[in-house]
C-alpha cells in the first residue's frame, strides 16, 4: 500500500492509498475532488473506497464529485455521523475493521472534536514495520483538535487510545498546523529539550516549504502537550493536578493562543 499526501484548501491534507497490484485506490478525507482525480489519473487507478473520519466540510467536500466519477466506491464513516457524510454507506464504530490492499485497518471511536469522529489504524505488516494512523482532526502533529461537539473527558479517552499505539506509528493528520502547535507547546512545556529540538527542525522544514506530516507517534509522546496531560510539567503549567482538568486548561489556553 502506497500513500500519497495531497495538499488541499489552505492547509488540509488528503491521503490517497494506492494498491499497484490491483490498480485500485482509497482516499481518506477528500476535502476537494480535484487533487484526488488528478492523482488517480496519473496512477491509472480506480477509486474503490472513501474513508471519512468525520463530517466537517473540509473532510467530505469531495465526496459527491468523486462518487459521480466512481459510483461504485464505498463510503465509510462513523455510525453517529449518519446523515452528515455525503454518500455514506458503512457506519463504523469501535472495534470494526475495514480492508484495503490486503491490509486490515482497525477502527477507533475517538469523539471529542466531533461526537462521531473515528480513526483508522493499519498495523504494521511485519514485526519491525510501521503502522499507519489516519486520525483526521483528533490528533495533530504537536497538537489536537478543538472540542466542537465533545468534552475534555471524551478527548482524553480518545487521545489515550491513540497514545497506546506503538511508537513506530506514522500519524497522517489532516492539517499542516505543526509549527503553530509547537510554538504553543513551548509556552506550557518550556523545559522539554526534545520539544525545543523538534521546533527548530520544524521551523527549518517549513522555511523550505516541506510538509511536516506524517509525524511519528513516539515523537508525539515526548513533545505533544496534548498527549502529556499526566506529566508533572504540564500539570504545573495548568496549575491543576488532575489529568482531565489539565488537558481542559491547556486546550483552553491553546484556543486563545
Amino acid at each position: 500500500m502506497e500513500i500519497f499526501r495531497l495538499p488541499a484548501l489552505s492547509d488540509n491534507y488528503i491521503f490517497l492509498l494506492y494498491d499497484s497490484a490491483s490498480q485500485t485506490a482509497a482516499v481518506v478525507d477528500p476535502a476537494q475532488p480535484e487533487p484526488v482525480l488528478q492523482q488517480l489519473e496519473q496512477l491509472g487507478a480506480t477509486l474503490t473506497a472513501i474513508f471519512n473520519t468525520h463530517h466537517h466540510a473540509d473532510h467530505v467536500g469531495g465526496n459527491r464529485r468523486l462518487l459521480q466519477q466512481f459510483p461504485e466506491a464505498m463510503v465509510y464513516g462513523g455510525a453517529a455521523d449518519q446523515g452528515r457524510i455525503p454518500g455514506q454507506r458503512y457506519f463504523l464504530g469501535e472495534g470494526d475493521t475495514v480492508t484495503f490492499a490486503g491490509r486490515e485497518a482497525q477502527v477507533y471511536f475517538v469523539p471529542g472534536h466531533t461526537r462521531a469522529h473515528i480513526a483508522y489504524y493499519f498495523p504494521p505488516m511485519e514485526t519491525e514495520g510501521w503502522g499507519e494512523l489516519f486520525c483526521g482532526d483528533t490528533l495533530f502533529a504537536g497538537g489536537c483538535g478543538r472540542l466542537f461537539e465533545g468534552t475534555p473527558e471524551q478527548m482524553v479517552i480518545s487521545l489515550n487510545k491513540l497514545r497506546s499505539l506503538p511508537d513506530k506509528t506514522r500519524i497522517w493528520c489532516a492539517h499542516e498546523y505543526t509549527l503553530n502547535n509547537l510554538k504553543f507547546a513551548l509556552t506550557v512545556d518550556g523545559d522539554n529539550e526534545d520539544l525545543k529540538q523538534r521546533l527548530a527542525e520544524v521551523q527549518a522544514a517549513r522555511q523550505r516549504d516541506q510538509a511536516t506530516v506524517p509525524s511519528v507517534l513516539g515523537v508525539e509522546k515526548r513533545t505533544n502537550p496534548f498527549l502529556r496531560w499526566d506529566q508533572p510539567a504540564l500539570q504545573a503549567a495548568a496549575k491543576i493536578a488532575d489529568p482531565v482538568r489539565t488537558f481542559a486548561r491547556i486546550r483552553g489556553m491553546k484556543d486563545q493562543f
